[in-house]
């Protein structure tokens, strides 16, 4: 799954590989040349590579091509995209991305529509999702020069200051005029090389239409993330409807393409990609690959054990799918960071950004006025990380702790909010989290603490305040157990009295000075960071004006390819998977690999549902199942339609490949493929496996 949800955003998204990075034979670094589309092809829809799509493909669209792309396309809520796929308001977007209103259903109704599926018979039967919204951008605007002029002659700390006040209140004054119903914001591209404003029109009244089970959704599960050949049927369908519960009137939508596609045809991309540092310096890599991205791999990885033995152990708890619904995005994380540091770690990646990097600097050079003014930005940002690099054991200590963050235990969350607020101040806020388990926060914090004694070692004196000779666990089940601040009902109790002994509390008192040094490193050489970042930006685009796409900001993105399979492990990945390879999959990992061998087939990644089963011999099984391209995505860009020339749905990306997941920091095209489910699979399974044929007879003609 490509999801990036946003309480993981600063950590993930949305999205790197847990296999070998592109591995090449033995190189000469010197010879190594940067490709024409390292820094991706995700580009802005008001700025598109029309030159390039008439060399690529002979095709070059025209304005009006690009306004119904861009007015067809949605953001779905925080963490993916979406579309409209009828006149009628119908969306679409992947399972993963539905996940959560499909709990939230679940609760609501008592069941289980994970597990069984939700498929709404009639209109009537459309689920009401509270809280959901889409967001359709309907305008861009340039607004660089009003932003870059705040706080010109200023130091850096205030300069990025001034720029964020000045952003805020822009989206504020243009979200005034705009009116009820819709939102501005203002977007950073090129590291403050481009400031756009985009606005955007939010639909909140949300329904819930069909969603198939899990382990259709999901199939395979952890194993086949990120892998290719695959066979998910990772979509979901949602109703945008009118203040009086009718279907909304939408003029601009992607209509089906019930025929698919054919091998080499192009296809293209219309999501929203969440972030990429395609455009960081070596040095900031280098960073990332020593200290930042293991550093999150470890807190993903205890931290995903945690909920994991949660809700195997807890199947009973009411709310076990939420935590589960937590477990898989951790898990999803996890394995993007282990490809990211694994692509890091590859010799010939990084040869391609030293290559890239040593023709830029080159390009500087050449030119007296560049020279002048971005000649020394490299160093600059080289000796910031230097500076960075100073406090690498409490960043290891204290990396992701946040109050509210799944990450970090309930108790530990209030006791953060009274360290940085006071008690008093603190109070409303601490009230509001919510309580988790008591397993989860012992699990937790257990966790953190075993991070400290790592991080900054046995002899360290936070680590002899804290865990005072006992081991991470038993520090933990000590202060869970003691701590008031477990639960809000306790909670609530003690902020009335004295917490000065409480033992959440101590525990945090005594990791501040080392959380404070971190924070304190992070107003110091951030700003300056941002700041250097700008100016090689604006170098960029100087020089190269807008010839290479801007990193990815989770807002609107085209990005272009061909469906092509690829060669891998010794032999090809066909273009296409089909309905035949799902039963053989279930048969072969479930019927005779895990049956055969006693084990329980609810163990078995691969397993069929019961309908599925029994509709078998009902399916035309050399249907296309999934497909891959070669288009340039990132989390964020689950849930984003693929489409032909004509602007008609043929597939809906939901992953990529393992040689897809360096894309964070470089784009390796030969084989690097975008995952989706074809067209064919959804049409054939709503009519022949979910009998869904009203909404089969909708996509098919694009309205009720």
């Amino acid at each position: 799954m490509l999801r990036t949800r946003y309480f993981l955003g600063l950590l993930v998204a949305a999205l790197a590989f847990a296999g070998a990075a592109q591995a090449q034979p033995d190189f000469d670094p010197d010879t190594v040349r940067a490709g024409r589309f390292d820094t991706g092809r995700m580009f802005t829809l008001d700025n598109p590579p029309l030159d390039y799509f008439r060399e690529a493909y002979n095709f070059t669209p025209e304005p009006d091509w690009f306004e119904r792309a861009q007015l067809g396309a949605l953001r779905f809520a925080t963490y993916c995209s979406a579309s409209f796929v009828s006149q009628d308001g119908l969306i679409l977007t992947n399972h993963h991305c539905a996940r959560e209103s499909v709990t939230q259903a679940s609760i609501e109704d008592g069941r289980d529509y994970n597990a069984d599926g939700f498929y709404a018979r009639s209109m009537d039967d459309e689920k009401p999702i509270e809280g959901l919204f889409v967001e359709q951008l309907v305008a861009i605007e340039d607004v660089t020069d009003e932003i870059s002029a705040a706080g010109e002659g200023a130091d850096a700390a205030a300069r990025a200051q001034a720029r964020q006040t000045a952003i805020q209140a822009m989206q504020e004054r243009k979200g005034a005029e705009r009116g009820e119903g819709y939102r501005v914001q203002v977007v950073t591209l090129y590291a403050g090389g481009q400031y756009k404003a985009y606005t955007y029109k939010r639909y909140d009244n949300i329904r819930l239409v069909f969603a198939p089970e899990t382990q259709l959704g999901f199939f395979g599960g952890d194993p086949d993330n990120f892998t290719y050949p695959r066979y998910c049927l990772d979509f979901a369908l949602f109703r945008a409807v009118d203040e009086n519960g009718r279907p909304l009137q939408v003029e601009n939508f992607f209509r089906f393409e019930p025929a698919g596609t054919r091998p080499g045809e192009p296809v293209f991309v219309i999501g929203n990609p969440g972030s990429t540092t395609r455009l960081m310096t070596v040095s900031q890599l280098e960073y990332r690959r020593d200290i930042a991205d293991p550093t999150t791999l470890r807190l993903l990885q205890t931290r995903e054990r945690v909920y994991q033995e949660y809700v195997e152990n807890h199947p009973e708890d009411p709310r076990v799918a939420e935590y589960e619904d937590t477990y898989f995005s951790l898990a999803n994380s996890r394995k993007v960071y282990e490809g990211r540091v694994r692509g890091l770690r590859d010799p010939y990646i990084m040869a391609r950004r030293r290559a890239a990097e040593r023709e830029f600097l080159a390009a500087i050079e050449a030119n007296p006025n560049a020279r002048e003014e971005y000649g020394d930005v490299f160093t600059q940002i080289g000796a910031n990380r230097a500076s960075a690099r100073e406090n690498e054991m409490y960043v290891r200590a204290f990396a992701g702790m946040g109050p509210g963050s799944p990450l970090v235990s309930t108790a530990e969350s209030r006791a953060l909010l009274i360290a940085q607020m006071g008690a008093e101040g603190a109070r409303e806020q601490a009230l509001e989290l919510e309580d988790q388990p008591l397993d989860i926060q012992r699990g937790l914090l257990a966790a953190r603490l075993a991070d400290l004694q790592l991080a900054l070692g046995e002899d360290h004196e936070i680590t002899r305040a804290v865990l005072q000779g006992r081991s991470p666990e038993e520090a933990a089940e000590e202060i869970i157990a003691g701590t008031a601040l477990t639960t809000r009902e306790q909670a609530e109790g003690a902020f009335s009295g004295d917490l000065t002994d409480d033992p959440a509390v101590q525990y945090v008192q005594a990791i501040l000075p080392g959380l404070q040094r971190v924070q304190q490193m992070n107003q110091r050489i951030g700003p300056e960071l941002s700041e250097l970042s700008s100016r090689l930006a604006r170098a960029r685009f100087e020089l190269l004006g807008t010839g290479i796409p801007p990193d990815a900001t989770f807002t609107l993105r085209i990005s272009d390819g061909a469906v092509r399979g690829y060669p891998y492990n010794g032999t090809v990945a066909p273009p296409y998977t089909t309905m035949a390879g799902l039963y053989d999959r279930y048969y072969s990992h479930c019927v005779w690999g895990v049956q055969a061998a006693g084990g329980d087939m609810e163990d078995c990644d691969w397993r069929l549902p019961q309908r599925w089963l029994d509709a078998m011999d009902d399916l035309d099984l050399n249907t296309p199942m999934n497909l891959v391209s070669t288009n340039d995505i990132i989390g964020g860009n689950s849930g984003s339609p693929l489409l032909n020339r004509e602007l008609e749905v043929v597939g809906i990306v939901f992953d990529g490949n393992i040689e897809s997941l360096p894309g964070d920091y470089i784009y390796l095209d030969e084989k690097n493929r975008t995952v989706s489910v074809d067209v064919r699979a959804m049409m054939e399974s709503l009519d022949e496996v979910y009998d869904m044929d009203r909404i089969v007879e909708e996509l098919r003609t694009g309205g009720m």
